[in-house]
């Protein structure tokens, strides 16, 4: 009696199944990675050994050639406190916050302006350095 198994098992391996995981974490990734740097201004940040947990509302971003930026856009100094406002009244904050990201060159009287705009509106404001 010659007895043979019904049921054959394959070695073979498909890797089908491996590279659709690979590709879709491959694209996860690379959407992911645009989103963590939302401000492409490169500054130099003063140095600071401390560190404050508030989430700004709002950036504002002084170049070393003294530009003026509200997030990604650049606006005139002059329009600054307006489009300011109008941004926080659309995004309905109760407790507007601005992180002022100064590049080390800026004169301290731009930072200074900045901060009295905020300090009219009383807004809080949080000066943005880079840890020592």
């Amino acid at each position: 009696m010659n007895l043979k198994p019904r049921n054959k098992i394959s070695t073979s391996y498909s890797m089908a199944g491996m590279t659709d995981i690979v590709f879709m974490l491959l694209i996860f990734f690379m959407v992911t990675s645009t989103l963590i740097n939302p401000n492409a201004l490169k500054l130099l940040l003063p140095r600071s050994s401390n560190q404050t947990a508030a989430s700004p509302v709002e950036t504002v971003s002084i170049t070393s050639d003294l530009e003026y930026y509200v997030g990604s856009q650049q606006v005139k100094f002059s329009q600054m406190e307006y489009v300011l406002k109008e941004r926080f009244s659309q995004k309905n904050v109760e407790e507007p916050t601005i992180s002022l990201n100064a590049d080390r060159r800026v004169p301290i009287e731009e930072v200074v302006k900045v901060m009295n705009i905020a300090n009219r509106n009383e807004w809080k404001l949080i000066l943005a350095t880079t840890a020592k």
